[in-house]
């Protein structure tokens, strides 16, 4: 997958969204795909310090949380330490951070801050792009 893009935005928040995009991105990036994730809105709620709290199951869903454990499937941190070590941008978008008042010290460490022209300038020529 040489010199294939993959981007990919974050709008909404849950541990559901967060395990699908966070596998995703992981999944190109080890087919050496260059991958970017545009957080947004509720999604910021993914890259926020305070993750673990923020991101629930949705009612119904609670039943995932054993199945993931018996799955193996690493935890969301762990996600994103991978993510992160595979290259893949995290950008925080900074509208929305103004917007619900929040600060940079908010998130977690190695994110960029930057608007939907930011984004859009690696997104223009991904060969993939998908929303969550």
């Amino acid at each position: 997958m040489a010199n294939k893009k993959v981007a990919l935005i974050a709008s909404s928040g849950g541990l559901e969204t967060a395990y699908k995009v966070l596998n995703i991105a992981t999944a190109a990036a080890a087919l050496d795909a260059e991958v970017a994730i545009f957080f947004t809105f509720e999604g910021l709620s993914i890259i926020h310090k305070q993750s673990e709290q923020l991101l629930q199951l949705k009612p119904g869903n609670e039943g995932l949380a054993e199945g993931f454990k018996k799955a193996n499937v690493p935890s969301i941190g762990e996600l994103m330490e991978i993510a992160k070590e595979s290259g893949v941008r995290l950008i925080g978008c900074q509208m929305t951070i103004d917007v619900m008042e929040l600060q940079p010290e908010h998130f977690i460490d190695g994110i960029d801050l930057g608007g939907a022209a930011t984004f859009l300038d690696f997104a223009f020529d991904a060969q993939v792009s998908l929303n969550f």
